[in-house]
């Protein structure tokens, strides 16, 4: 039995709940993941683990020998890759999910930057608004915009994206140019519904000026839960819509998007990444979030207030 090979085993099926999700991840069969856990427990002479039909649970043994496990991995990680010579960067597979529009637009242009100087680190990212069971699906990281629903989670504040209200030219030669925004909630404006993933719903958006504080969430006759469709939604003049500036900066400098409600401001989006907290982080996942904050501070630094969230 090659012991790395069985406790990385071991701590895969404990973070995917599932020995075939754990083999799926390793890319080995699950008949020899079962027998380097079960080889594993033969030498310890403990159950780590318990096993149904139905799901694999976590021994009270186990939990604890996991916990020392993730830390040894995670060190003889960090071991290989502080090498002198050529095994000096960090390597490996990196499993990342990020937001579609942020990934289309900041992320992946800027990859290259990141790849040439690392280029021992293979990146795996999901693109997509919902939220993504880090544990259950063996996630590294994920970005996310706004504040974090899971208090589990352990997280790095990477920016303050700044937020506007945009249209389509198309859209208020027909609607008219609303002049306040309660003028949204009037039959004849609309706009563009975003569904967020951990309600499923549209959410009122806060804005204020120095006279007043409003939460407007206006009627839609669409609703996406896609950041770019929400954005395609928009640009077809299908309503009105609150974009971070990043996303809204091209369109307007083409015209395709007019601001709207410049004398108000509305709360900036936080964008986080977030990872596992039982995780001691490797090399590779540190400099990634290392290099993303350095990005993102180039686009939507984070608030001197919030810098050591």
């Amino acid at each position: 039995m090659d012991r790395f090979d069985a406790m990385q085993a071991f701590a895969r099926v404990v973070e995917a709940g599932s020995f075939t999700k754990a083999a799926e991840t390793l890319h080995m069969s699950k008949t020899t993941v079962t027998q380097l856990v079960q080889q594993l427990e033969a030498r310890l002479r403990v159950k780590l683990l318990n096993r149904t039909t139905r799901k694999v649970n976590v021994t009270v043994d186990g939990a604890a020998y996991y916990e020392r496990v993730i830390r040894l991995l995670a060190d003889m990680d960090d071991a290989e890759s502080s090498l002198s010579g050529a095994s000096a960067l960090p390597k490996g597979r990196l499993r990342i999910d990020v937001p579609s529009p942020l990934a289309n637009l900041i992320l992946v242009p800027a990859l290259p930057e990141f790849c040439a100087r690392y280029p021992d680190i293979q990146i795996d990212m999901g693109v997509s608004d919902r939220i993504v069971d880090i544990i259950d699906e063996n996630v590294d990281c994920v970005l996310r915009g706004g504040e974090l629903r899971d208090q589990s989670l352990m997280a790095r504040r990477v920016a303050d994206l700044q937020l506007g209200v945009f249209a389509a030219p198309g859209y208020l030669a027909r609607a008219g140019t609303p002049r306040h925004p309660r003028e949204l909630e009037d039959s004849h404006h609309r706009v563009v519904g975003f569904l967020w993933a951990h309600t499923g719903k549209a959410v009122p958006y806060a804005m204020h000026n120095q006279q007043e504080h409003l939460q407007i969430k206006g009627r839609h006759v669409l609703a996406v839960d896609d950041g770019n469709a929400y954005l395609a939604a928009g640009l077809a003049g299908l309503g009105v819509l609150w974009l971070p500036t990043y996303m809204s900066g091209p369109h307007q400098a083409r015209g395709e998007l007019l601001p709207l409600f410049e004398d108000w401001r509305l709360e900036p989006m936080p964008l986080y990444v977030a990872y596992p907290p039982n995780r001691h982080l490797s090399r590779k996942v540190r400099v990634f979030i290392d290099w993303v904050a350095e990005l993102m501070a180039r686009h939507a630094p984070v608030a001197a207030r919030h810098l050591g969230h």
